[in-house]
């Protein structure tokens, strides 16, 4: 039987077409009247949406209720499942910092994260030694949406700056706390992009001001105790193409001014001793040329593509002048060992690289020039490298998973190397590694490439084609998808999926040239990589076409939207989360918040006839056509400035459209979130519940 029967009428949305040309073609958009005018106001006052908009998304709302309503049973199951794998009263292990440990925990029933602190050799379990600086359920009271982005607590540790989001829009208010009698003093800050960075006396901090069209643009300079209209501005970036941030060193004698987008970065730094200077450049952006800096005292190390590094090197440089005509190598390019970050430290520098497709940890002690490694064995597995807090230290952190091995967490004596096991992830439902099978298998691409493709499934599950599959993808952005643990897949795991990741070009799973050969004119190997992780799993008896659900979200929903309009007849059932599927029309508009900075990644069609061609070739959107599209839901957040809400709402309206026996489509738009959907960490759990049972749904394992 189909999944879906007895369906009430969809909603129709009006046709109101809206015509633009550009290098010489017309194209008509018949639903851009979905865009609204006021949509930058909007996401800070979403009551002035207007009317008409409204009641569509809320049509849409309901029908895609009704399509879902035999699953509600299912959900609560799934859910509750999910819910029982997290311990609900978890704390991490406190960093050490100064005289205290710092930490997060949640009690039981909590949405949001509590931030504590202890004194520095208290022990971690005794609960009577916490100080409870922050707590997030106690914030998030009355609010439909609620998001923290952390407290950084001063170099004195008196203070503390905390941020928070109550609309999902990203814009972040600011506010700062006396830490020893937990009160927040008169001090507010609107409109940033989500923290700051304190100067060493703790009597002031830097921070970064999101404009109108949501881009990090200006960096101010706030003394506590002043209006924010008399913050100085420090620096603005006028180009509306690079995103900024604003960051701190272990020394707190320098801030950095980061400046990138996607291919190019400039850094500028600012001396703590001179709170008041200009900051100072430290190498003019160059087109395809990135770095980024790590202080070690009387140097800098500089992690840098330059000099067709494509998989990235590490220099250093004077401290007092760490110009580009002062870097001299220090771990030297080495292609297909892509460095992805580096820490120092007084005795090591450290970074995070990955080889084939692995990821392991490097120290090299500074004296010396001796290195090792921390790696494992597993065929497929996720390193997190969190460091210290401090910079006078031979401890760091880092953290372990595979997709059958609960996260653990380590702390490594870099001098001696012995490292220390400080938690295992609980599942307090149970869980048996030895029930599950991870592995990694290689799918030819169109072109010949091998795509890696992580598999977790049941030991028992039989591999005769009959399993249903949820196959998930990214292929953006040069973001790796880790083969980590996620106590959610299990609950399609036991239900007999195979749950697949397919690590397709545009990520770095695969070295930097991964990457380069998933973007701009390179961008269709994403979606026809995707496609052969598809035919790889059919061939090799994991599943079967009709049993494969597709999942991919933001850059991943655009994959979603191609493999769509490319193989509908290749998928059972497809989830698009927040899914960029406008990208010819969004990459035209450059008021909106990510346009200019996106184009390093998919090309400037206002300016290039043959990036608009690029682009227009596989624009979900504008390829819609009559085709046996099959069951497909997207996820929208009202107040997302990164996918826009009318990019999901006009894709499922133009479906309906032109393929009007296909489908069924379904839209969910949360009318009090952004692009993460809800925040709260059990609210979050009942979205992945609710696409967890499409799937199921649709792979008729109701």
């Amino acid at each position: 039987m189909p999944p879906f029967t007895a369906l009430p009428a969809a909603p129709v949305a009006p046709k109101k077409p809206v015509s633009d040309t550009r290098h010489g073609v017309t194209r008509t958009d018949d639903y851009a009247w979905m865009r609204a005018d006021n949509w930058q106001a909007m996401f800070k006052d979403t009551s002035i949406l207007d009317p008409e908009i409204r009641a569509h998304l809320e049509a849409e709302n309901a029908y895609m209720n009704a399509a879902m309503d035999d699953t509600r049973p299912l959900q609560k199951v799934l859910f509750a499942e999910m819910k029982g794998r997290i311990k609900e009263d978890d704390s991490s292990i406190p960093v050490k910092d100064g005289p205290y440990a710092y930490g997060t925990n949640f009690v039981t029933g909590g949405e949001q994260p509590r931030y504590f602190r202890i004194p520095r050799d208290a022990d971690p379990k005794d609960e009577s030694a916490r100080q409870l600086l922050l707590d997030g359920d106690r914030e998030a009271q009355g609010k439909d949406y609620f998001r923290l982005s952390g407290i950084d607590h001063s170099t004195d540790h008196n203070r503390g700056i905390w941020g928070y989001d109550d609309k999902g829009s990203e814009y972040f208010t600011l506010k700062v706390r006396d830490l020893a009698t937990g009160e927040d003093l008169p001090d507010v800050i609107d409109n940033t992009a989500g923290g700051g960075v304190w100067a060493p006396d703790g009597q002031s901090f830097f921070y970064t001001l999101q404009d109108d069209n949501h881009r990090p643009s200006k960096v101010f300079h706030h003394i506590v105790g002043q209006p924010q209209s008399e913050d100085r501005l420090v620096f603005e970036e006028k180009d509306p193409g690079f995103f900024m941030g604003v960051g701190g060193s272990l020394l707190d004698d320098v801030i950095y001014i980061d400046i990138h987008d996607h291919e190019t970065s400039e850094y500028r730094i600012l001396s703590t001793s001179d709170l008041a200077a200009e900051p100072k450049l430290v190498a003019a952006r160059e087109e395809g040329v990135e770095y980024s800096m790590t202080e070690g005292g009387d140097v800098f190390y500089i992690l840098t593509n330059d000099g067709d590094a494509k998989d990235f090197k590490i220099m250093q440089a004077p401290f007092a002048s760490p110009g580009k005509e002062n870097w001299t190598e220090v771990v030297p390019h080495e292609p297909g060992r892509l460095i992805l970050s580096h820490m120092a430290y007084a005795r090591h520098l450290i970074w995070l690289e990955r080889r084939d497709g692995l990821p392991r940890i490097m120290i090299r002690d500074r004296k010396s020039g001796e290195e090792h490694e921390i790696a494992f064995a597993e065929e497929a597995y996720s390193l997190g490298l969190s460091g210290a807090a401090e910079y006078d230290t031979d401890i760091i952190r880092f953290s372990y998973s595979s997709m059958t091995t609960p996260s653990q967490l380590y702390d490594y004596n870099m001098a001696t190397r012995e490292r220390r096991l400080l938690k295992t992830q609980e599942v307090p439902s149970g869980h048996n590694p030895a029930d599950y099978v991870t592995r990694r298998v290689f799918a030819r691409s169109h072109d010949g490439a091998e795509v890696p493709v992580t598999l977790l499934y049941r030991a028992d599950t039989p591999l005769d084609g009959s399993a249903p599959c949820l196959l998930y993808g990214y292929g953006a952005y040069g973001i790796a998808i880790p083969a980590s643990f996620s106590t959610n897949a299990l609950s399609l795991a036991d239900r007999g999926f195979v749950y697949a990741i397919a690590h397709v070009r545009g990520g770095k799973d695969k070295g930097f040239q991964w990457y380069e050969d998933g973007k701009m004119e390179n961008k269709e190997n994403t979606f026809k990589d995707f496609i052969a992780a598809a035919d790889h799993l059919v061939a090799q008896g994991f599943t079967a076409f009709d049993r494969i659900i597709a999942e991919g979200g933001s850059a991943g929903g655009m994959l979603m939207g191609a493999i769509a309009n490319m193989a509908p007849e290749k998928f059972a059932g497809i989830i698009a989360a927040v899914p960029f599927v406008d990208v010819l029309n969004t990459m035209l508009d450059d008021t909106l918040p990510l346009t200019p900075p996106e184009w390093p990644e998919w090309g400037n069609p206002i300016e290039s006839e043959e990036e608009y061609h690029w682009i227009a070739a596989y624009s979900p959107y504008d390829k819609v056509e009559q085709k046996p599209y099959p069951p497909l839901i997207a996820l929208s957040g009202l107040t997302d400035p990164r996918v826009t809400y009318w990019e999901p709402t006009k894709w499922i309206a133009k479906l309906r459209e032109k393929a009007p026996e296909a489908g069924p489509y379904l839209l969910k738009t949360n009318m009090a979130a952004g692009h993460g959907g809800k925040s709260g960490r059990f609210q979050r759990l009942e979205e992945i519940a609710f696409e967890y049972a499409f799937a199921i749904k649709v792979a008729g394992k109701m």
